[in-house]
């Protein structure tokens, strides 16, 4: 735990504290920002107020009494019920504004963790409970240069561990011995572990119809071949298997044959097309020196979308934060299912992954993984597919 950059980001954000609470290891957030065991014995509730200027405080029941020891602060303790709600006004004093992990109406779910009667117990000590999601992304998002570097590496195995599925699939046409999207994803899981990643699932293998459902995962019994005249999408995310890793996660879209349907090949150009825009909005704001919020990118991205006329078939947010898990806790790409608007910050990871699903027909996405560097400029850490693969 860095208290002075918590202090200094409370400040500048206008914010009299953060208070952090905890039952049974439920805020895996204010865990891993505290620095605390998330496996530790959580019996009891806690409470840890980071005030902007002055030492912090800590609340722990009796029965677990070093729960915070960890932690900078004086401490209290409580027993009864009653000595919780007195402890607790008096650590948090007059009334303030006070950030928690908490997202109004849910907008954020990431950071919606405090349940709703611990909110009502604090407001009704006279406090102003605003979300703590531009805090959690400053301290749980933001990747320094070795975690960085661990993603760039992991990139580099997981591109090429793309080419060779594709060539398995390749192989097959030889003979016709072909093989099944089960078969090639358990060989990008067995690839995937031969060179040292580690993964939370194994890689999405859908053809033609299959990936209209965006989340779609083969499974051993009823996959389908791959055969000529197939559409293919493969979704793929890994990691080092080092502590601190962060995950790299790209989709990329084929076809087996040498003349895919016009059809497949205008949705596949309409999805690079978002893709592209989205990039290229989120450098000219950032090069002209201005903030750009995660749904600001994706209303970009969707227009392009919505105006080639596949509007309705764009079901899903255009991108997602990256981090230790695939989907991480920063800013997301998304006026779509929530309006997010954390800002996009120097250390920010996160998808671009505009995507068409007409069910019956086709899914297509095109992915790739973008980082903010510095202030100015982001790049995309990997390949950029831009044609479709041709497999044959």
């Amino acid at each position: 735990m860095d208290l002075e950059k918590i202090q200094t980001a409370l400040s500048s954000l206008g914010l009299d504290g953060w208070l952090f609470f905890d039952f049974h290891n439920r805020d895996h957030l204010g865990l891993k920002i505290l620095g605390l065991d998330p496996k530790a014995m959580a019996t009891r509730r806690w409470y840890y107020y980071v005030p902007a200027i002055g030492e912090p405080v800590k609340l722990a029941h009796r029965v677990e009494p070093t729960k915070l020891d960890s932690l900078p602060g004086r401490k209290t303790m409580y027993s009864t019920w009653q000595e919780l709600h007195a402890g607790l006004k008096a650590m948090l004093g007059n009334p303030s504004k006070i950030a928690m992990q908490y997202s109004p109406k849910n907008a954020v779910p990431y950071v919606s963790i405090v349940d709703g009667g611990t909110l009502e117990l604090i407001q009704g000590m006279g406090h102003q409970i605003v979300s703590s999601a531009d805090l959690v992304q400053q301290f749980e998002a933001v990747l320094d240069e070795k975690a960085f570097k661990s993603h760039v590496k992991a990139g580099k195995i997981i591109d090429q561990i793309l080419d060779e599925a594709f060539n398995e699939v390749r192989k097959t046409l030889k003979n016709k011995k072909y093989k099944t999207e089960y078969e090639i994803q358990q060989f990008i899981g067995k690839r995937f572990r031969s060179n040292g990643l580690v993964y939370d699932d194994l890689p999405i293998v859908g053809t033609n119809d299959h990936p209209a459902n965006p989340h779609f995962a083969p499974t051993s019994k009823g996959s389908r071949k791959i055969k000529p005249g197939d559409k293919l999408l493969i979704d793929l995310w890994a990691k080092l298997d080092k502590p601190g890793a962060i995950y790299y996660d790209i989709t990329w879209s084929a076809f087996v044959g040498d003349d895919p349907p016009n059809e497949y090949v205008n949705a596949f150009h309409t999805v690079c097309d978002a893709r592209r825009a989205g990039f290229e909005f989120l450098n000219k704001r950032l090069s002209a020196g201005q903030q750009v919020a995660g749904f600001e990118v994706d209303d970009v991205c969707r227009n392009v979308v919505r105006d080639a006329g596949y509007g309705e078939f764009f079901t899903h947010r255009t991108g997602h934060s990256i981090g230790e898990e695939v989907h991480g806790n920063g800013g997301n790409i998304d006026n779509f299912e929530t309006q997010d608007t954390r800002l996009l910050v120097p250390g920010c990871l996160f998808s671009l992954e505009p995507g068409i699903y007409i069910e019956g027909k086709m899914g297509v996405r095109s992915e790739l993984n973008v980082y903010i560097k510095g202030p100015d400029k982001a790049s995309i850490t990997g390949r950029e597919q831009e044609e479709l693969v041709l497999i044959h």
